[in-house]
């Protein structure tokens, strides 16, 4: 998946973009699913766009967003993005490493995925509900779980656009993370090995709220 996302095509100008792969060990774990790859305790950190943006509406994302020019790099942005939305001390994050550069297209961005991981938890929450619905940590047992992956699909102008998507729940329903995000993390999965088997032919639905083009990531 990576190869392919690395292929795709960058465009004049994209400007530079990082988003925060954070991963951590939850202290209480309700009823996770026993998963032959992962630690039921292992977390990812996605927040929830607020419904009223013009972009990417209520769509689940990773902390992120631009470069800035007093950035040090796409480490440094990420980290300050990450404490900007969710509130978490950079102080307690350890950086692995950076994964290439994905360049987004259809926002003319090149984001820089960065993977991280929570020595010290501290805690989140959505800091502007003007950007956030929710700030929340997602096992990574549940991610894997095949009965809750599959593809979304959108048709417009002739084409067809597709890509993974995962169901999260929560108390108030359940997220669909589709889009650059489930890219990045179907991507991630595979690479670490931990992927299981999954009916890629399965739809996932879209949200009824969502009307833009497919732009699933917080770039």
């Amino acid at each position: 998946m990576f190869a392919d996302l690395r292929a795709l095509p960058v465009e004049d100008g994209a400007r530079e973009a990082a988003v925060l792969m954070l991963f951590g060990t939850l202290d209480a774990v309700p009823a996770a699913r026993v998963s032959a790859s992962v630690p039921p305790d292992l977390d990812v950190l996605l927040l929830s766009r607020a419904d009223t943006l013009r972009a990417h509406p209520g769509q689940i994302a990773f902390p992120g967003g631009r470069v800035d020019p007093g950035d040090a790099g796409p480490v440094d942005a990420a980290l300050r993005e990450a404490r900007e939305e969710t509130g978490l001390d950079p102080a307690g994050v350890g950086v692995i490493g950076t994964l290439p550069r994905v360049p987004l297209a259809y926002s003319r961005h090149l984001v820089t995925p960065v993977v991280a991981w929570w020595d010290r938890p501290t805690p989140v929450r959505a800091v502007d509900t003007a950007e956030s619905a929710a700030v929340f940590r997602a096992p990574v047992a549940d991610l894997l779980d095949s009965a809750r992956r599959g593809v979304t699909r959108i048709h417009r102008d002739g084409r067809t656009w597709s890509g993974p998507a995962f169901l999260v729940p929560h108390a108030g329903g359940t997220h669909v993370v589709w889009g650059f995000t489930a890219m990045l993390l179907d991507g991630l999965f595979d690479r670490l090995g931990w992927t299981e088997p999954w009916d890629r032919s399965r739809e996932i639905p879209l949200p009824a709220a969502y009307a833009g083009p497919p732009r699933g990531g917080r770039a």
